[in-house]
C-alpha cells in the first residue's frame, strides 16, 4: 500500500506546480483552517483552478481579514471544540443540496498545555482528530452526492511520537506530554483516513493523510523562540527557514501535498495512503526507525496505518462525538 509511485514531483515542488493543467470548474471544496498558513495556501490554489471553497472559521474577524477581495472563497462560522458549532456549520452546507467534492481537514494545534473541551476531551485530540472526524461525518451526505470526492487528512511526521493510546486516550491516567499528546492526534488522523476510506470507496469517497513538510506558521505558537531555533525552524534573526534537507519547507511547498493529495489523477483509484512531498510515502520498520534521526526520516509508521486499530479509533470517535454515519 505504501508504495512510491513516483509522482514527478519532490519536495522542491509547491502548489501551483502540483495542480498545473488540472481544472476544478465546478467543484466544491471545504477547507478547515482556511485562512492562515498552510490552509490559505491550500484554499486559494483551489480556487485559482476553478473550485468554489468554503472555510469554516472560529475566528471569523482574522478569517474576513486574511480572505478580504479573495473572490471565491467562503467564510462560515465553526469551531471545531464546539460540537454544536460543527453540526450548525455542516447543516448549512447540507441545505445548499450540493455535491461536496473536496474536504481538507487542514486546521489543527500542536504542543498546546493540557486543556480540555466541555465534554472534558484533551485539547489537542479534540481539535485535531474529533472536531474533523464530526465534521466529516456529518458532510458525508455531501460528499456521496459528488461521486468522486476526496477527504485529505492533514497529519505530520510526529505522528511518530506516540500511538493512539486507546486505554487512556484523554491524559487522565498518565502524565501529560504536549509532544505525545500531539503525536498521538497526529496518529489519529492517519487512522481516520484508513477508516474513512475503507467506509467511503463504494460510494467514490476516498481518504488519505500527509505530512506536508515542517513550516513555521501559526501552528507553532505554543513554542517559544528557544524551542523553534533548537528545532531549526527560524534563524537568528527569527525568520522561518526554509532547508529542505532538515525537512523544512515555504507554504507554498508544504500545501503541494495537500493540493496534490487533492486533485491529482495518480491517485484514481486509490484511498487510504499516506503521503509525503507530493507522493505515496514509503513505510518506516521499527530497525529503520531505532537506527535514525526519527525527526528527518521520511514515511509512515505502521502502527498509524493499522486497519484494526483505525477501526478501533472510528469506534471510539463514534462513542466519544455521539455521530454515526447512517
Amino acid at each position: 500500500m505504501q508504495t512510491p509511485l513516483p509522482s514527478g514531483f519532490t519536495a522542491t515542488s509547491t502548489a501551483a506546480d502540483v495542480i498545473a493543467g488540472i481544472d476544478l470548474t465546478g467543484r466544491n471544496a471545504v477547507v478547515t483552517g482556511g485562512y492562515a498558513g498552510l490552509g490559505l495556501e491550500t484554499a486559494r490554489t483551489l480556487r485559482d483552478a476553478g473550485a468554489r471553497v468554503i472555510v469554516p472559521a472560529r475566528d471569523m474577524a482574522k478569517a474576513r481579514k486574511a480572505l478580504d477581495g479573495e473572490a471565491g472563497i467562503e467564510v462560515l462560522p465553526m469551531d471545531l471544540t464546539d460540537p454544536a458549532s460543527i453540526d450548525a456549520f455542516a447543516q448549512a452546507v447540507l441545505d445548499r443540496g450540493e455535491p461536496l467534492h473536496l474536504l481538507i481537514n487542514n486546521a489543527g494545534v500542536m504542543a498546546c498545555p493540557l486543556e480540555r473541551n466541555a465534554r472534558g476531551y484533551e485539547r489537542q485530540f479534540a481539535t485535531n482528530h474529533l472536531g474533523h472526524f464530526q465534521l466529516a461525518v456529518r458532510l458525508w451526505p455531501a460528499l456521496q452526492r459528488a461521486r468522486g470526492a476526496r477527504i485529505i487528512s492533514v497529519s505530520s511526521r510526529g505522528h511518530r511520537y506516540s500511538p493512539v493510546v486507546f486505554d487512556d486516550i484523554q491524559f487522565e491516567r498518565r502524565d501529560y506530554d504536549p509532544w505525545l499528546s500531539y503525536g498521538q492526534s497526529k496518529t489519529a488522523n492517519i487512522l481516520f483516513a484508513v477508516a474513512a476510506d475503507a467506509r467511503g470507496k463504494a460510494d467514490h469517497i476516498r481518504a488519505f493523510s500527509l505530512h506536508p513538510g515542517a513550516i513555521h506558521t501559526d501552528l507553532a505558537r505554543y513554542m517559544t523562540d528557544e524551542d523553534l531555533r533548537r528545532f531549526g525552524a527560524i534563524d537568528d534573526e527569527g525568520k522561518p527557514v526554509v532547508n529542505l534537507a532538515m525537512g523544512f519547507k515555504s507554504v507554498a511547498q508544504g500545501a503541494a501535498t495537500s493540493v496534490w493529495g487533492a486533485t491529482s489523477p495518480l491517485l484514481d483509484g486509490r484511498g487510504g495512503e499516506y503521503l509525503e512531498d507530493a507522493d505515496i510515502a514509503p513505510m518506516l520498520d521499527d530497525a529503520t526507525v531505532a537506527a535514525n534521526d526519527l525527526i528527518n526520516l521520511h514515511g509512515v509508521r505502521d502502527y498509524a496505518i493499522d486497519p484494526a486499530a483505525a477501526e478501533q479509533l472510528w469506534k471510539v470517535s463514534e462513542e466519544q462525538t455521539g455521530v454515526r454515519l447512517g
